[in-house]
């Protein structure tokens, strides 16, 4: 998103017959892209993804955010493969105009 800022905190739970795997980014080192993940972006724009302490972090201290200037950015975790399971991410907008929901 043009001028955005998003927080992400990443869950990911697999199906019955593989184990739940939850994912965060506490232990990894700030200021870069986490290792082990693809950033980029499906449009316009260059993303620019960081793991970042933020005191507002359901599982303290980092989250991974979003800061460049993209249509729409994306980060896949690398390696995921999910079949009849789910992914709940918690997400903190900050700005903002693409895909806005007021």
């Amino acid at each position: 998103m043009k001028a955005s800022l998003f927080t992400m905190i990443v869950t990911t739970m697999a199906t019955a017959l593989a184990d739940a795997e939850t994912v965060n980014f506490d232990d990894m080192k700030a200021g870069v892209p986490p290792p082990g993940w693809t950033a980029t972006q499906t449009s316009s724009g260059t993303a620019k993804w960081t793991v970042d302490k933020d005191n507002s972090a359901p599982s303290k201290p980092n989250v991974l955010k979003q800061s460049g200037q993209a249509t729409f950015p994306v980060c896949f975790k690398n390696g995921t493969s999910i079949k009849d399971g789910f992914v709940d991410v918690k997400f903190k907008p900050i700005a903002g105009k693409e895909d806005k929901t007021t």
